[in-house]
């Protein structure tokens, strides 16, 4: 109960200590999604501006949401985390930039960054639960939608021009950004960069967790796990640069644009498994702890020299100075328009075509990782994403009552290659056709949405099949052979013809109390990786294994809301029943599948697996049913304004045949005060993360930790509309050991310790 008291204490206290009324302007903000009546607005969507981003440090989209009710981060070090919703990731929460999918490979691994560049945005939206379902197909946790507004779609007004600079501690980072927007010649224009280098980021003493090493009875650990002493987390180091380009010509009309994206990434991956053929003798578990034992002695020493600190030890292994880094680049192009029509049937049409050309190249380097990363061990393995997608939107009812049909179709084509290629080139094609309403009836707000969605996944399934059977059939070594000997490649086509549809009632109760209800069925295609997906992953120790004969998930939920807001107080609760038929989840070897393939030396289906877990893609009937709930109260303080507001979310999920679904957030308390004075802004939370023990038979429990966040702003006014703002920040200022339990790396990668940083931002 001990840890629950700072929260609860200052929430109580609060209202006594600042007992002033207060009349606080309404701020509404808008998503720039389809009509939503007033309970789904409230509750199901949460909009964050995009001030709230810039004045932060910088960090992945998946950070930047945790302290939002229901969403939670897939932490694969600083440069990935991929936000989670509900407990549900993946393919199942789509991110999207300006109302189009990213087209990247994030969903092939947890170790790929989410493509996307948040210097210089508008907002984030966010949506839960199956309202998402209005928004992008299979998305049945939700959807977040960053808005960066490249594309104007009003005339620019004034001109700006803004300049940034951002300095922190934790991982020696520095960033500097730039962005300019100015109507020129009748044309709408702007400009971004972004860039940032970070450096290795520190983790609290301990942080380091090894589960499989070898125990002395003289080590004393909570979860009989090794715990190691490191200053910083090897390989963590990221660099990105982004620029952003969009020209746009608006009118009475309607509006035309275009935009150029260019975004790269360069980062270390803190996290990898064993070379090939590494686990000849001792197994896994003692070659994989001995090659972090070996890299958290080269950190704690700090020295520029490996070679030197390691000479003459025993256990040195060719590998030990081995960095495997990744460096992602893409090319996004856009065009996106509206006309407006105006007549009885037919108010506006919008359009978007999206053309993506990502890829990310994981390469392995000896020596000390610098820039040139000469030396190579390997051939480097290729992901990529081509893609190619329209979009077409038929506005047909008014403001007040909207009708849209939308028609959508997506070419992309996902391939990768190289000396760890684990899955052939799979190319996928999806048209979506959808219709959606707003109504008011005898006073409820009324939103229906359906769809339906033809997808085609044509790839190549890697089978086994034994020397013997390829002699006596007959087969020649280049029909339908891949490099690896043993394996048979044979084409596969995957087809899927779906509906999903979701209805939202929605009602004012009182003048400020408002409710709604959601429900949805959603169908989600299988993903690519989840079919053909086969190889080494070695960035998460697996062996990865789909299966081509997955059937589609099918997910009914609903979820029921109410919103209270007054002049003073406000609050929301969402309680929520996903129930999942066929349920698709990555399950891994237990331990005595794994010794036993190590005894049998990996004969069988999957012998190329070289001593890494084996995980493969199941099925099974889950049912995930949690809450969100939040109360706040606003206070007049000191000639300012105070928001103070606690709120509380919890997911459960487990599958109908008994156990429960793995890698599943935590319950979370979050409170947090917000202050406003003039030009002055301060903010600071708690983030109170429960323990997880509701696991599956593969996995091991997770520790609660609390984590103490802060920042404070300022504007200086320096006349002739200049306004400089300075930000200090601070994340984990207690210094704790914390981890993400939705991480496949949980315990060798932790989440980062104190973190103080500087941004600076003058614009004009």
């Amino acid at each position: 109960m001990a840890r629950y008291a700072l929260p609860v204490v200052a929430f109580i206290v609060a209202p006594l200590a600042f007992s002033q009324e207060s009349t606080l302007e309404e701020v509404v903000v808008k998503s720039s999604f389809t009509h939503q009546v007033q309970g789904q607005n409230e509750s199901s969507v949460t909009v964050i501006s995009g001030t709230d981003i810039t004045e932060n440090l910088t960090q992945s989209l998946g950070e930047h949401l945790t302290t939002i009710a229901g969403v939670s981060s897939n932490n694969f070090g600083s440069a990935v985390g991929q936000p989670v919703i509900r407990g549900l990731s993946n393919n199942r929460v789509k991110v999207l930039q300006n109302n189009l999918v990213v087209r990247d490979v994030a969903g092939i691994g947890p170790d790929h960054p989410i493509d996307l560049d948040l210097g210089n945005i508008e907002q984030v939206e966010i949506v839960r639960g199956a309202s998402a379902l209005l928004h992008s197909n299979g998305a049945s946790g939700g959807i977040i939608n960053v808005v960066d507004n490249t594309i104007a779609k009003s005339d620019i007004e004034e001109p700006l021009f803004t300049l940034s600079a951002e300095q922190q501690t934790g991982n020696e980072g520095e960033g500097f950004s730039t962005a300019f927007k100015r109507n020129i010649g009748g044309f709408n224009v702007s400009y971004s960069f972004t860039g940032f280098d970070a450096q290795d980021y520190e983790v609290p003493n301990g942080a380091i967790l090894h589960e499989e090493e070898d125990h002395d009875e003289d080590h004393d650990d909570h979860d009989e796990d090794h715990e190691e002493d490191m200053g910083t987390l090897a390989n963590s180091d990221y660099e990105t640069k982004a620029h952003r380009f969009g020209i746009s010509k608006t009118g009475e009309w309607g509006f035309l644009g275009a935009s150029y994206q260019d975004i790269s990434y360069t980062y270390g991956i803190p996290f990898h498994g064993e070379e090939h053929g590494g686990h000849e003798e001792e197994g896994h578990g003692e070659d994989h702890d001995d090659d972090h034992e070996s890299e958290d002695h080269d950190d704690d020493h700090e020295s520029e020299d490996h070679d030197d600190d390691h000479e003459g030890e025993e256990d040195h292994d060719e590998h030990e100075e081995e960095r495997i880094f990744s460096q992602t680049d893409s090319e996004v192009f856009t065009i996106e328009g509206l006309l407006n029509v105006n007549n009885a049937l037919l108010n506006s049409v919008q359009f978007s075509i999206r053309d993506t050309d990502y890829t990310l190249v994981e390469q392995h380097a000896e020596g000390d990782g610098e820039d040139e990363h000469e030396g190579h061990s390997e051939e480097p393995t290729l992901f990529s994403n081509d893609s190619t997608e329209v979009q077409m939107i038929f506005n047909l009812g008014s403001a007040e009552n909207p009708r849209r049909v939308v028609v959508n179709q997506v070419s992309e084509k996902v391939a990768v290659l190289g000396e760890e290629a684990f899955m052939e080139p799979v190319k996928s094609t999806e048209t979506t056709i959808g219709a959606f309403g707003g109504f008011n009836v005898s006073g409820f707000d009324i939103d229906v949405g359906i769809r339906y969605d033809d997808i085609e996944r044509k790839g190549t399934i890697r089978e086994m099949h034994e020397e013997e059977e390829h002699e006596e059939e007959g087969h020649d070594d280049e029909e339908h052979h891949d490099e690896h000997e043993g394996f048979e490649l044979e084409p596969f086509t995957f087809k899927d013809q779906s509906v999903s549809g979701v209805v939202t009632i929605g009602r004012s109760l009182t003048d400020s109390l408002s409710g709604s209800v959601n429900l949805g069925f959603v169908t989600r295609t299988p993903s690519v990786m989840e079919l053909f997906m086969n190889g080494e992953h070695l960035a998460v120790a697996r062996y990865e294994v789909g299966d081509a004969n997955l059937k589609p998930e099918e997910a009914n939920n609903i979820d029921f809301n109410l919103f209270y807001n007054d002049e003073t107080w406000f609050a929301s609760a969402s309680i929520y029943r996903n129930t999942i038929d066929n349920y698709i989840y990555l399950q891994d070897e237990s331990e005595e599948e794994h010794e036993e393939h190590e005894e049998e030396g990996h004969e069988g289906e999957h012998e190329e697996h070289g001593g890494l877990l084996l995980a493969e893609y199941m099925q099974a009937d889950a049912t995930f049913s949690g809450y969100e709930i939040e109360i706040g109260r606003r206070f007049n303080v000191a000639g300012g304004e105070l928001e103070v507001r606690l709120h509380r979310d919890q997911v459960k999920a487990d599958f109908s045949g008994g156990g429960n679904v793995p890698r599943i957030t935590p319950s979370r308390n979050v409170f947090a005060m917000d202050y406003s004075r003039g030009m002055t802004r301060a903010m600071m939370e708690i983030q109170d993360v429960g323990s997880q023990n509701l696991i599956s038979s593969f996995e091991t429990p997770t520790a609660d930790h609390r984590l103490v966040n802060g920042r404070l702003s300022h504007n200086i006014d320096l006349g002739d509309g200049a306004v400089l703002t300075v930000s200090v920040f601070g994340r984990n200022l207690t210094n704790e050991i914390a981890r993400s339990h939705t991480s496949f790396v949980k315990n060798e990668v932790p989440l980062a310790g104190r973190n103080v940083g500087i941004k600076a931002s003058l614009s004009f």
